[in-house]
């Protein structure tokens, strides 16, 4: 099969578009014929310095397809059922194995370009909101970095609800944009200071929750907290966060809670029935999902670049 691999981790300019075996399911996975390949922030970081536990490496941790062929006791999926999966590594190809439990069908009727990029965001983001945040309707929610697949999701499902929403993003096309999925006030954080505008817009009180998917905004995001303001720490997207002094949080009983999704699939059902559902949304036509552009896997470098460039406004997608 061919594969967008690397030898070496760096820039985008290490994928290469190569032949490599076909993967082989193992006991409890699934062969997947790859229709389209959401490109994850996490990809590129682990491209840019992570770990490669074969070389060459093929980097991606979600994408959707087609079952082609059952591993041994897979009793809840057929072949020819189309799937969402996530996996450690492996989803920039032609092909992955991956454990049945990984694995979403896909409703009627949904492309496979827009299931592929459920998941992750929409399932990180409603963790972050609900699950570690503790939204409630009537609070006010500031999301970073809402432009990005997280961000997009975080709003719509903030909005749904009834929290007043706050985003940031880099142009003000981009918060344009945004208030169609049910941003209530956008903030461009290239011309204004971000906390400053937040606490401007509470009247001084601040906001009760933030999605911090950055890491550099994190300074920001604690100036932005109102009494007992909570914040929940998703990743570092910035990919050079500074250190900060979190012992200012305790004269505001605030909270900070690292979120990681992985996880939460793996010790127990939560959160794989909630993606489930966040699918099901997503094909009724109650959420969105934003594709900025597609490109070919022989052009994974380019579709890598255009991510990191902070160019794009909602995923990235690459097809085979």
């Amino acid at each position: 099969m061919k594969a967008a691999v690397y030898h070496r981790t760096g820039a985008p300019e290490v994928l290469q578009y190569e032949d490599v075996p076909d993967p082989t399911p193992r006991a409890g996975e699934v062969l997947v014929e790859v229709a389209a390949i959401s490109i994850e922030g996490g990809d590129t970081l682990n491209r840019l310095g992570g770990d490669m536990p074969a070389v060459p490496h093929i980097v991606g941790y979600q994408c959707a397809g087609t079952v082609v062929q059952l591993g041994e006791g897979v009793t809840d999926r057929t072949v020819g059922q189309q799937v969402v999966c996530s996996m450690m590594w492996g989803s920039h190809a032609e092909l992955v194995a991956v454990p049945a439990s990984f694995t979403w069908p896909v409703p009627e009727g949904l492309d496979l370009t827009l299931a592929a990029c459920i998941p992750i965001a929409f399932g990180t983001a409603d963790d972050c909101l609900f699950e570690f945040g503790r939204l409630q309707a009537g609070e006010t929610v500031l999301v970073q970095a809402g432009g990005g697949g997280v961000g997009i999701a975080a709003i719509q499902l903030a909005k749904r609800a009834g929290a007043t929403v706050l985003a940031t993003a880099s142009t003000d096309d981009k918060l344009a944009r945004l208030t169609a999925l049910g941003l209530d006030h956008g903030i461009n954080y290239r011309t204004d200071d971000f906390a400053d505008v937040a606490r401007s817009l509470t009247d001084g009180r601040g906001v009760d929750l933030v999605v911090e998917s950055v890491g550099t905004t994190l300074e920001g995001s604690i100036r932005s907290l109102a009494y007992r303001g909570r914040i929940s720490y998703v990743g570092d997207a910035g990919r050079d966060p500074q250190p900060v002094d979190i012992s200012v949080i305790k004269g505001g009983n605030q909270s900070i809670t690292g979120v990681f999704l992985g996880a939460e699939l793996v010790v127990g059902r939560r959160a794989y029935d909630n993606i489930a559902r966040l699918i099901g949304l997503v094909a009724a036509g109650e959420l969105t999902v934003v594709v900025d552009s597609t490109f070919p896997l022989a052009e994974a470098a380019a579709a890598h670049a255009r991510l990191e460039d902070r160019q794009a406004f909602g995923r990235v997608v690459l097809v085979p």
